[in-house]
């Protein structure tokens, strides 16, 4: 029998707020950062891209522990402290969902700005959530490099659980 490497929820997890942890750091040292221009995911500037990345995890979050979702409208984006108070009360109900015993394998129902209503597992709603955070702070780290900021932690999943020779 051939064996298969398992990525688990809590790798996930565990990736998604040292990368989140690594952004909010960089923001509160250089909050004009928010006010840069940006046009990723129809938004205007970083500001606006970040409440876009809070936004779908929290309303996944909602999804999978069966709240009600948080309108856009309700998701402030005018501070660092703003932003991130949204990513913690995700990060909760996405550790709250890991506790319990929920099934991941329930298929929801869900509707998207973009791409309207669908259908799919608490599990893949989970990993779209952290994925789409990890795929957009990447384009942010293009993005902010232009305009002459840097990180200052590696960002690649490789450096979880690498050393340094």
């Amino acid at each position: 029998m051939i064996t298969q490497p398992a990525f688990t929820a809590n790798d996930a997890i565990r990736w998604y707020e040292t990368t989140s942890t690594g952004w909010r750091k960089l923001l509160h040292s250089n909050p004009e950062i928010l006010a840069l221009p940006c046009s990723i995911a129809k938004t205007s500037n970083v500001a606006h891209f970040l409440q876009h990345i809070v936004a779908v995890e929290l309303r996944c979050a909602e999804r999978i522990v069966g709240k009600s979702e948080t309108s856009y409208d309700n998701i402030p984006f005018d501070s660092v402290e703003a932003i991130y108070a949204t990513h913690d009360r995700a990060s909760a109900l996405f550790n709250e969902a890991l506790a319990s015993g929920i099934d991941w394998e329930q298929t929801i129902d869900f509707a998207t700005r973009t791409t309207g209503a669908g259908r799919a597992t608490l599990k893949t709603m989970f990993f779209h959530a952290i994925f789409h955070s990890i795929r957009h702070y990447a384009q942010l780290a293009t993005l902010i490099r232009q305009h002459g900021y840097t990180t200052d932690w590696p960002a690649d999943y490789l450096f979880m659980g690498a050393t340094r020779a």
